[in-house]
């Protein structure tokens, strides 16, 4: 008779989830000598990949990627659950923690269909549903022309192959973990900031679960773990949401955090930037969030918690 898994990860069925998940199990086997049968991946198809024909914003935001798992996590029918941290709520159960976040990949986005922004066509259709995309690419372009482009990637290439839009965006990390590196253009991070926590990938386990926290411990990477915390607590602090057009990029330095974030009103046509630099643990992200708020202009408070 077979021996159970030591784990059961639980995972998104989207080809790019379960490469994450594989490369979890992975990061595992090797931490505690495993063969690759002890770990056991088990997928789920999440509400996100079920509507496929509307933005997030509109029909239940970032919960769509989580909400399936959750569920599997709290009823005890999975030990972890391995998540792009992009798309996991700031606010979470007490009932769950990360237990374990991954070294973070390579954080930019990439432009399909131009080498540049400023290299695509007067008047050009974008295809994205993420409203910082949105935003960003209208305060640099307001000539082009922003559609709702949802699906994974795949389904997003095929659609620009199609001629449905002229260019549109895709995660740097999501197409170098499909084997797709070198697939269009990569934006400069001091010209063209990322989501909060993107390209890192975090295991979420139950808080109280002490045995599968120490076993996650194992293949958690601190200087990514810093970065992704404080990202989120920007989030937080700022009181955003799906709705929310922020960018943010944190970078992990001797001894210190440095983070640079910009909020967009949704036409693109305000933006506030600010920088902060803070020690690990620090308020720096409480405190960068406070500076945009108070700076920001009325048409960008309206989409975030006016704090100030």
């Amino acid at each position: 008779m077979a021996s159970s898994p030591q784990i059961r990860l639980g995972t998104r069925s989207s080809p790019l989830a379960m490469v994450q998940a594989q490369e979890t199990r992975a990061r595992l086997c090797a931490a505690h000598g495993w063969a690759e049968s002890e770990v056991e991946l088990i997928p789920v198809v999440a509400s996100g990949d079920k509507v496929q024909d509307r933005p997030l914003a509109d029909i239940g935001g970032k919960a769509l990627w989580t909400r399936e798992l959750d569920g599997w996590l709290l009823e005890d029918r999975i030990d972890a659950a391995v998540h792009s941290m992009k798309d996991v709520e700031t606010l979470r159960p007490a009932e769950l923690v990360i237990g374990a976040v991954l070294p973070r990949a390579d954080k930019r986005d990439v432009l399909l269909g131009a080498e540049t922004i400023a290299a695509l066509p007067q008047g050009a259709t974008i295809g994205t549903s993420a409203p910082r995309r949105a935003a960003q690419l209208l305060h640099a372009r307001p000539d082009c022309t922003v559609v709702s482009l949802r699906g994974n990637v795949a389904t997003r290439i095929a659609k620009l192959q199609a001629g449905e839009v002229d260019a549109t965006f895709l995660a740097a990390a999501g197409l170098d973990r499909l084997g797709q590196a070198g697939t269009g253009h990569p934006l400069a991070l001091d010209e063209w900031l990322p989501a909060p926590a993107q390209a890192a990938i975090g295991i979420e386990c139950r808080t109280a679960d002490a045995r599968v926290r120490g076993l996650l411990a194992a293949i958690d990477h601190g200087p990514s773990r810093m970065e992704i915390e404080a990202e989120r607590a920007l989030l937080a602090a700022l009181g955003g949401s799906c709705h929310s057009p922020v960018a943010a990029l944190c970078s992990a330095e001797t001894g210190a955090l440095a983070m640079t974030a910009v909020l967009f009103s949704p036409d693109g046509r305000e933006t506030v930037r600010g920088e902060v630099r803070f020690a690990p643990g620090g308020n720096g992200p409480e405190r960068l969030a406070a500076d945009l708020l108070a700076r920001a202009a009325p048409a960008i408070r309206a989409v975030f918690a006016d704090r100030t």
